[in-house]
Protein backbone atom coordinates (compact mmCIF):
# COMPACT_ATOMS: atom_id res chain seq x y z
CA UNK A 1 0.00 0.00 0.00
CA UNK A 2 2.67 2.59 -0.76
CA UNK A 3 0.36 4.37 -3.95
CA UNK A 4 0.01 7.69 -3.49
CA UNK A 5 -3.75 7.30 -3.95
CA UNK A 6 -4.89 4.34 -3.28
CA UNK A 7 -9.04 2.65 -4.02
CA UNK A 8 -10.00 0.38 -1.77
CA UNK A 9 -13.03 -1.93 -3.21
CA UNK A 10 -15.88 -2.03 -0.63
CA UNK A 11 -18.98 -4.82 -0.89
CA UNK A 12 -22.37 -2.87 0.54
CA UNK A 13 -25.19 -5.76 1.86
CA UNK A 14 -28.04 -3.86 2.73
CA UNK A 15 -29.86 -6.60 3.69
CA UNK A 16 -32.71 -6.58 5.52
CA UNK A 17 -35.22 -4.38 7.41
CA UNK A 18 -32.97 -1.59 9.27
CA UNK A 19 -30.39 -2.66 7.17
CA UNK A 20 -30.54 -0.01 4.63
CA UNK A 21 -31.38 2.54 6.63
CA UNK A 22 -28.52 2.45 8.90
CA UNK A 23 -26.56 1.57 5.62
CA UNK A 24 -26.94 4.42 4.41
CA UNK A 25 -25.87 6.67 7.23
CA UNK A 26 -22.97 4.93 7.40
CA UNK A 27 -21.86 5.39 4.04
CA UNK A 28 -22.36 9.09 4.29
CA UNK A 29 -19.85 8.65 7.17
CA UNK A 30 -17.42 6.93 5.08
CA UNK A 31 -17.81 9.80 2.45
CA UNK A 32 -17.47 12.34 4.84
CA UNK A 33 -14.20 11.26 5.83
CA UNK A 34 -12.90 10.07 2.19
CA UNK A 35 -12.79 13.98 1.90
CA UNK A 36 -10.96 14.36 4.49
CA UNK A 37 -8.52 11.51 3.29
CA UNK A 38 -6.16 13.07 0.67
CA UNK A 39 -4.42 9.58 -0.02
CA UNK A 40 -7.26 6.77 -0.60
CA UNK A 41 -10.70 6.30 -1.48
CA UNK A 42 -13.76 3.88 -1.51
CA UNK A 43 -15.73 2.21 -4.58
CA UNK A 44 -18.84 1.20 -2.94
CA UNK A 45 -20.64 -1.92 -5.15
CA UNK A 46 -24.31 -3.01 -3.36
CA UNK A 47 -25.32 -6.86 -3.77
CA UNK A 48 -28.58 -8.22 -2.65
CA UNK A 49 -28.22 -10.53 -0.01
CA UNK A 50 -30.60 -11.25 2.73
CA UNK A 51 -34.31 -12.84 3.23
CA UNK A 52 -35.57 -10.47 0.54
CA UNK A 53 -33.49 -12.01 -2.09
CA UNK A 54 -34.73 -15.26 -0.61
CA UNK A 55 -38.34 -13.85 -1.71
CA UNK A 56 -36.83 -12.63 -4.98
CA UNK A 57 -35.03 -14.94 -6.42
CA UNK A 58 -34.87 -17.99 -3.64
CA UNK A 59 -31.67 -17.97 -2.44
CA UNK A 60 -30.76 -15.49 0.69
CA UNK A 61 -26.79 -15.99 -0.64
CA UNK A 62 -26.70 -16.60 -4.49
CA UNK A 63 -23.38 -18.62 -5.12
CA UNK A 64 -22.67 -16.06 -7.86
CA UNK A 65 -23.05 -13.05 -5.14
CA UNK A 66 -20.86 -15.03 -2.95
CA UNK A 67 -18.32 -15.24 -5.38
CA UNK A 68 -18.18 -11.68 -6.16
CA UNK A 69 -18.71 -10.04 -2.60
CA UNK A 70 -15.47 -12.19 -1.11
CA UNK A 71 -12.83 -10.77 -4.04
CA UNK A 72 -13.65 -7.11 -2.24
CA UNK A 73 -11.46 -5.35 0.19
CA UNK A 74 -13.99 -5.52 2.85
CA UNK A 75 -17.52 -5.84 3.47
CA UNK A 76 -19.65 -3.81 5.00
CA UNK A 77 -23.36 -5.19 5.73
CA UNK A 78 -26.72 -3.81 7.43
CA UNK A 79 -28.98 -6.47 9.10
CA UNK A 80 -30.31 -9.53 7.43
CA UNK A 81 -33.21 -11.85 8.13
CA UNK A 82 -36.85 -11.27 8.47
CA UNK A 83 -39.08 -13.49 11.53
CA UNK A 84 -41.74 -14.98 8.76
CA UNK A 85 -38.56 -15.51 6.34
CA UNK A 86 -37.44 -18.91 7.20
CA UNK A 87 -36.39 -22.45 6.00
CA UNK A 88 -38.70 -25.67 6.26
CA UNK A 89 -37.15 -26.16 10.22
CA UNK A 90 -38.36 -23.23 11.16
CA UNK A 91 -35.01 -21.16 11.55
CA UNK A 92 -34.46 -17.95 10.12
CA UNK A 93 -32.55 -17.83 7.21
CA UNK A 94 -28.83 -16.04 8.24
CA UNK A 95 -26.75 -15.55 5.54
CA UNK A 96 -24.52 -13.53 8.04
CA UNK A 97 -23.53 -16.78 9.50
CA UNK A 98 -23.18 -18.01 6.34
CA UNK A 99 -20.69 -15.75 5.08
CA UNK A 100 -18.37 -16.00 8.45
CA UNK A 101 -18.32 -20.00 7.34
CA UNK A 102 -17.45 -19.98 4.16
CA UNK A 103 -15.28 -17.17 4.42
CA UNK A 104 -14.09 -18.82 7.58
CA UNK A 105 -14.09 -15.47 9.68
CA UNK A 106 -12.97 -16.80 13.32
CA UNK A 107 -12.82 -13.43 15.12
CA UNK A 108 -15.89 -11.72 16.21
CA UNK A 109 -14.86 -8.20 17.55
CA UNK A 110 -18.10 -6.40 19.74
CA UNK A 111 -16.62 -3.58 21.30
CA UNK A 112 -18.49 -1.84 24.53
CA UNK A 113 -18.07 1.59 24.91
CA UNK A 114 -20.12 4.24 27.27
CA UNK A 115 -20.85 7.69 25.96
CA UNK A 116 -22.29 9.49 28.28
CA UNK A 117 -23.23 8.64 31.63
CA UNK A 118 -27.62 9.25 31.03
CA UNK A 119 -27.14 6.50 28.43
CA UNK A 120 -26.70 3.66 30.94
CA UNK A 121 -28.88 2.01 33.24
CA UNK A 122 -25.77 1.87 35.57
CA UNK A 123 -26.29 5.21 36.46
CA UNK A 124 -22.91 5.34 38.51
CA UNK A 125 -20.83 4.91 35.47
CA UNK A 126 -19.45 7.44 33.47
CA UNK A 127 -17.97 8.35 29.85
CA UNK A 128 -15.60 5.62 29.16
CA UNK A 129 -15.64 3.42 32.36
CA UNK A 130 -17.43 0.95 30.76
CA UNK A 131 -15.18 0.26 28.04
CA UNK A 132 -14.67 -3.62 27.18
CA UNK A 133 -13.75 -5.71 24.17
CA UNK A 134 -15.54 -9.21 23.68
CA UNK A 135 -13.74 -11.35 20.64
CA UNK A 136 -16.25 -13.85 19.79
CA UNK A 137 -15.33 -17.14 18.07
CA UNK A 138 -17.80 -17.06 15.62
CA UNK A 139 -17.41 -20.37 13.48
CA UNK A 140 -17.96 -23.15 15.71
CA UNK A 141 -19.01 -23.49 19.31
CA UNK A 142 -22.96 -24.33 19.78
CA UNK A 143 -23.52 -23.13 16.13
CA UNK A 144 -21.99 -25.95 14.39
CA UNK A 145 -24.81 -28.28 14.06
CA UNK A 146 -27.28 -25.42 12.81
CA UNK A 147 -27.88 -27.16 9.69
CA UNK A 148 -28.24 -30.61 10.75
CA UNK A 149 -31.70 -32.09 10.59
CA UNK A 150 -34.41 -33.53 13.10
CA UNK A 151 -36.44 -35.93 11.84
CA UNK A 152 -39.76 -35.46 11.92
CA UNK A 153 -41.47 -37.25 15.08
CA UNK A 154 -37.88 -37.32 16.36
CA UNK A 155 -38.04 -37.84 20.28
CA UNK A 156 -35.23 -35.83 20.97
CA UNK A 157 -32.74 -32.77 19.57
CA UNK A 158 -29.63 -32.30 20.31
CA UNK A 159 -26.95 -29.71 19.40
CA UNK A 160 -23.17 -30.30 19.18
CA UNK A 161 -20.82 -27.92 20.99
CA UNK A 162 -17.70 -28.02 18.28
CA UNK A 163 -14.24 -26.66 19.46
CA UNK A 164 -11.45 -26.73 17.27
CA UNK A 165 -7.41 -26.72 18.42
CA UNK A 166 -6.48 -24.74 15.26
CA UNK A 167 -9.22 -22.23 15.37
CA UNK A 168 -9.26 -21.40 19.18
CA UNK A 169 -5.55 -20.97 18.67
CA UNK A 170 -6.05 -18.05 16.08
CA UNK A 171 -9.07 -16.97 18.17
CA UNK A 172 -6.64 -16.41 21.40
CA UNK A 173 -4.33 -14.95 20.05
CA UNK A 174 -6.23 -12.20 18.24
CA UNK A 175 -7.75 -11.70 21.57
CA UNK A 176 -4.60 -11.06 23.46
CA UNK A 177 -2.85 -8.81 20.70
CA UNK A 178 -6.21 -7.02 20.85
CA UNK A 179 -5.27 -6.60 24.60
CA UNK A 180 -1.73 -5.42 24.07
CA UNK A 181 -3.44 -2.27 22.24
CA UNK A 182 -5.35 -1.72 25.22
CA UNK A 183 -5.37 -2.42 29.17
CA UNK A 184 -3.68 -5.80 28.93
CA UNK A 185 -6.20 -8.01 30.45
CA UNK A 186 -7.42 -11.17 28.64
CA UNK A 187 -10.56 -12.98 30.25
CA UNK A 188 -11.60 -15.89 29.44
CA UNK A 189 -15.26 -17.09 29.54
CA UNK A 190 -15.85 -21.11 29.59
CA UNK A 191 -17.88 -23.37 31.18
CA UNK A 192 -15.30 -25.51 31.97
CA UNK A 193 -16.76 -26.79 35.28
CA UNK A 194 -19.16 -28.79 33.40
CA UNK A 195 -18.52 -29.23 29.71
CA UNK A 196 -15.52 -30.94 29.12
CA UNK A 197 -15.02 -29.30 25.62
CA UNK A 198 -15.00 -26.11 27.39
CA UNK A 199 -12.43 -27.22 30.02
CA UNK A 200 -10.40 -28.39 26.71
CA UNK A 201 -10.84 -25.16 25.61
CA UNK A 202 -9.44 -23.40 28.41
CA UNK A 203 -6.36 -25.83 28.21
CA UNK A 204 -6.00 -24.01 24.84
CA UNK A 205 -6.36 -20.95 26.48
CA UNK A 206 -3.32 -21.74 29.07
CA UNK A 207 -1.19 -22.58 26.27
CA UNK A 208 -1.57 -19.66 23.96
CA UNK A 209 -1.04 -17.18 26.87
CA UNK A 210 2.61 -18.33 27.25
CA UNK A 211 3.37 -16.80 23.85
CA UNK A 212 2.45 -13.62 25.87
CA UNK A 213 3.88 -12.99 29.03
CA UNK A 214 2.97 -9.65 29.54
CA UNK A 215 -0.95 -9.77 29.09
CA UNK A 216 -2.56 -10.52 32.10
CA UNK A 217 -5.07 -13.52 31.88
CA UNK A 218 -8.23 -14.98 34.39
CA UNK A 219 -10.60 -17.06 34.04
CA UNK A 220 -14.27 -17.01 34.30
CA UNK A 221 -17.41 -19.21 34.41
CA UNK A 222 -20.25 -17.58 31.79
CA UNK A 223 -23.00 -17.15 34.38
CA UNK A 224 -20.32 -15.29 36.75
CA UNK A 225 -19.01 -13.54 33.89
CA UNK A 226 -23.15 -12.32 33.33
CA UNK A 227 -23.46 -11.74 36.95
CA UNK A 228 -20.34 -8.72 36.95
CA UNK A 229 -20.81 -7.46 33.56
CA UNK A 230 -24.11 -6.15 35.32
CA UNK A 231 -22.45 -5.46 38.79
CA UNK A 232 -19.20 -4.25 37.69
CA UNK A 233 -18.54 -4.06 33.84
CA UNK A 234 -15.48 -1.72 34.36
CA UNK A 235 -13.11 -4.82 35.64
CA UNK A 236 -13.21 -6.29 31.84
CA UNK A 237 -10.93 -5.62 29.20
CA UNK A 238 -10.91 -8.19 26.64
CA UNK A 239 -13.13 -11.02 27.03
CA UNK A 240 -12.48 -13.69 24.78
CA UNK A 241 -15.60 -17.13 24.61
CA UNK A 242 -17.22 -19.09 22.59
CA UNK A 243 -19.92 -18.64 19.60
CA UNK A 244 -23.43 -18.60 21.61
CA UNK A 245 -22.00 -18.05 24.75
CA UNK A 246 -20.23 -14.64 22.95
CA UNK A 247 -23.86 -14.07 21.09
CA UNK A 248 -25.21 -13.90 24.23
CA UNK A 249 -22.73 -11.91 26.30
CA UNK A 250 -22.63 -9.14 23.53
CA UNK A 251 -26.20 -8.35 23.80
CA UNK A 252 -25.86 -7.77 27.41
CA UNK A 253 -22.95 -6.09 27.22
CA UNK A 254 -24.39 -3.51 24.76
CA UNK A 255 -27.57 -3.16 27.06
CA UNK A 256 -25.19 -1.75 29.51
CA UNK A 257 -23.96 1.23 26.87
CA UNK A 258 -27.07 1.99 25.48
CA UNK A 259 -28.73 -0.86 23.88
CA UNK A 260 -27.95 -2.79 20.30
CA UNK A 261 -28.27 0.97 18.66
CA UNK A 262 -24.34 1.54 19.74
CA UNK A 263 -23.22 -2.06 19.64
CA UNK A 264 -20.58 -2.18 16.29
CA UNK A 265 -18.80 -5.66 15.30
CA UNK A 266 -16.61 -6.99 12.87
CA UNK A 267 -16.25 -10.57 12.03
CA UNK A 268 -12.69 -11.12 10.62
CA UNK A 269 -10.35 -13.96 9.50
CA UNK A 270 -7.37 -14.25 8.00
CA UNK A 271 -8.27 -13.19 4.09
CA UNK A 272 -11.65 -11.02 4.56
CA UNK A 273 -13.66 -9.55 7.08
CA UNK A 274 -16.95 -7.88 7.40
CA UNK A 275 -18.18 -5.22 9.08
CA UNK A 276 -21.75 -4.94 10.60
CA UNK A 277 -23.98 -3.66 13.45
CA UNK A 278 -24.86 -6.32 16.34
CA UNK A 279 -28.09 -5.43 15.81
CA UNK A 280 -30.79 -7.25 13.59
CA UNK A 281 -33.32 -6.15 11.52
CA UNK A 282 -35.72 -5.12 13.51
CA UNK A 283 -38.67 -4.49 10.29
CA UNK A 284 -41.22 -3.16 13.27
CA UNK A 285 -39.29 -0.16 12.69
CA UNK A 286 -37.70 -0.49 9.13
CA UNK A 287 -38.23 2.69 6.76
CA UNK A 288 -39.43 4.49 9.29
CA UNK A 289 -36.72 6.51 10.47
CA UNK A 290 -35.81 5.93 13.68
CA UNK A 291 -33.32 3.48 13.59
CA UNK A 292 -30.23 4.35 15.71
CA UNK A 293 -27.40 4.38 12.69
CA UNK A 294 -24.55 4.91 15.48
CA UNK A 295 -23.75 0.95 15.36
CA UNK A 296 -23.31 0.99 11.77
CA UNK A 297 -21.05 4.27 11.64
CA UNK A 298 -18.82 2.53 14.26
CA UNK A 299 -18.63 -0.27 12.18
CA UNK A 300 -17.39 1.55 9.37
CA UNK A 301 -14.67 3.00 11.96
CA UNK A 302 -13.60 -0.77 12.60
CA UNK A 303 -13.55 -1.95 8.62
CA UNK A 304 -10.87 1.32 8.08
CA UNK A 305 -8.91 0.02 11.02
CA UNK A 306 -8.61 -3.29 9.65
CA UNK A 307 -7.73 -2.19 6.13
CA UNK A 308 -4.65 -0.60 7.72
CA UNK A 309 -3.28 1.93 5.78
CA UNK A 310 -2.20 4.69 7.52
CA UNK A 311 -4.51 6.81 6.02
CA UNK A 312 -7.52 4.67 7.15
CA UNK A 313 -7.08 4.69 10.41
CA UNK A 314 -6.91 8.38 10.65
CA UNK A 315 -10.41 8.22 8.97
CA UNK A 316 -11.50 5.84 12.13
CA UNK A 317 -10.38 8.10 14.98
CA UNK A 318 -12.05 10.91 13.09
CA UNK A 319 -15.25 9.11 13.41
CA UNK A 320 -14.77 7.47 16.68
CA UNK A 321 -14.17 11.27 17.76
CA UNK A 322 -16.98 12.67 15.83
CA UNK A 323 -19.22 10.23 17.31
CA UNK A 324 -18.04 10.82 21.05
CA UNK A 325 -18.66 14.92 20.45
CA UNK A 326 -22.62 13.82 19.48
CA UNK A 327 -22.80 11.93 22.26
CA UNK A 328 -21.74 14.99 24.75
CA UNK A 329 -24.72 16.38 24.29
CA UNK A 330 -27.97 14.64 25.89
CA UNK A 331 -29.93 16.06 23.01
CA UNK A 332 -28.39 14.34 20.28
CA UNK A 333 -30.33 10.60 20.75
CA UNK A 334 -32.30 8.86 18.57
CA UNK A 335 -36.02 7.44 19.93
CA UNK A 336 -34.17 3.75 21.56
CA UNK A 337 -32.25 6.28 23.70
CA UNK A 338 -35.39 8.31 24.71
CA UNK A 339 -34.19 10.92 21.96
CA UNK A 340 -35.91 12.53 19.07
CA UNK A 341 -33.66 11.98 16.25
CA UNK A 342 -33.96 10.37 13.26
CA UNK A 343 -32.06 7.89 11.47
CA UNK A 344 -31.23 10.56 8.90
CA UNK A 345 -30.39 13.59 11.38
CA UNK A 346 -28.02 11.75 13.76
CA UNK A 347 -26.23 10.58 10.20
CA UNK A 348 -26.07 14.14 9.42
CA UNK A 349 -24.85 15.18 12.73
CA UNK A 350 -21.80 12.75 13.09
CA UNK A 351 -21.71 13.54 9.39
CA UNK A 352 -20.56 17.42 10.22
CA UNK A 353 -18.56 16.45 13.33
CA UNK A 354 -16.38 14.44 11.17
CA UNK A 355 -16.19 16.89 8.67
CA UNK A 356 -14.88 19.51 11.27
CA UNK A 357 -12.78 17.05 13.36
CA UNK A 358 -8.51 17.36 13.10
CA UNK A 359 -7.31 14.26 11.95
CA UNK A 360 -5.27 13.55 15.24
CA UNK A 361 -5.63 10.25 16.14
CA UNK A 362 -7.92 9.05 19.16
CA UNK A 363 -7.23 5.24 19.72
CA UNK A 364 -8.07 3.88 22.81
Amino acid sequence: MTNSHLTFQIAVLPGDGIGPDVIAEGVKALRAVEVRLPGVGFELTEFSVGAGEYLNGGDPLPPATFEKVKQFDAILLGAMGLPGVRWPNGVEMTPQIDLRERLDLFCGLRPVLLYHANDTPLKKYGAGEIDLLIVRESTEGLFSSRRDKIPVGASEATETMRITRRTSERLFRAAFREARKRRGLVSLVDKANVLPSMAWFRGIFEEMSREFPDVRTETVYVDAAALDLVRQPHRFDVMVTENMFGDILSDLAGGLVGGMGMAPSADIGDDHAVFQPAHGSAPDIAGQGIANPTATILSVAMMLDWLDHEETKRGAAMIRRAVAEVFRAPSSRTRDLNGSLSTEQMGDLIAARISGVSQGSDRR
